[in-house]
């Protein structure tokens, strides 16, 4: 089976043949946010993470390690590249592995792992010797670092992607880091298995209210823009719409092939990711209205 990556590739070409002509895309690479100082995007293979560089150290988050043999090491390498200054977190944006694996090169560099206090309790029981346990958890009520004249705030929305999901804020910036939960104007995928649907539409109108103009995702989005509050309204709409659309089809006890081949949202067809993750996302509220769950 494609990957969400390959699927979302592939809907890009089809829409546009001469992007099957671009050059493929270095497996790693560090840009700079336009626009501001000290606030860059690491990139490897298809997740991403943020890291900011203040007077007084580095704030780093998700490894984004899983499966990949340097594992979080070629992170710091690239951290070096931009600066001297010492590592003094790395932050979980929440507990699945295909973002946090790999952090023992922050560990080994003198970094503080800093999550929300359930995904400490849920990798503690797991003991996976690639994902370090964090040092430091933060609570539903939220945090907020300040480094070298640099504030980070770590907020809890609820239940959403997971329930240790952190949203993070440079509120100077006006920039947001938001992992799994708002992809950047694509059809979300297999994440929608371990998905609160409900819960998620509350966490997402409360990230809309926040005061904050750019979205770094935990995925690149199409052309690796950032998001806006737009995508996040127009994700919204997009969940609220699948969700009342498998209502009706549970209802009338479709839940769970027939809903899963009958039922479409043709407005957004022609969103990356479309016809590879719509399955998923339809199973999931099949859970929700077909079972309760």
């Amino acid at each position: 089976m494609r990957t969400a990556f390959a699927a979302a590739i592939a809907a890009a070409i089809a829409a546009d043949p001469g992007l099957a002509q671009a050059p493929t895309p270095p497996p790693f690479a560090t840009t700079k946010v336009d626009g501001t100082d000290n606030v860059y995007i690491f990139r490897n293979g298809n997740h991403q993470a943020m890291f900011v560089v203040t007077k007084a150290g580095v704030i780093a988050t998700d490894p984004v390690a899983y499966g990949r043999p340097t594992g979080g090491q070629t992170y710091v390498d690239e951290i070096r590249k931009v600066t001297s200054q010492p590592i003094r977190y790395l932050i979980y944006s929440h507990h699945h592995y295909d973002h946090i694996a790999g952090g023992k090169a922050f560990k080994d560099a003198g970094a503080k792992v800093i999550a929300h206090e359930r995904a400490k309790a849920r990798l503690a029981i797991l003991k996976d010797p690639h994902t370090v346990l964090p040092d430091e958890t933060v609570s539903d009520k939220g945090r907020t670092l300040t480094l070298g004249g640099t504030t980070l705030e770590l907020k809890y929305v609820g239940l959403n992607h997971s329930d240790s999901t952190l949203v993070m804020r440079l509120p100077k910036e006006k920039i947001i880091f938001v992992v799994d939960l708002i992809p950047v104007g694509s059809v979300p995928g297999r994440g929608m298995i371990d998905f609160y649907p409900l819960e998620s539409e509350d966490s997402i109108k409360t990230i809309i209210a926040m005061d904050w103009e750019r979205m770094i995702p935990g995925h690149p989005g199409p052309g690796g823009r950032l998001g806006t509050k737009e995508d996040a309204r127009n994700l919204l709409t997009f969940l609220q719409e699948a969700s009342s659309e498998v209502q009706r089809a549970a209802r009338e006890g479709k839940c769970w092939d027939a809903a899963e081949k009958e039922v479409k949202l043709p407005k957004y067809a022609n969103w990356p990711g479309y016809e590879a993750n719509l399955p998923f996302v339809l199973r999931r509220y099949c859970g929700l209205w077909g079972r309760g769950t």
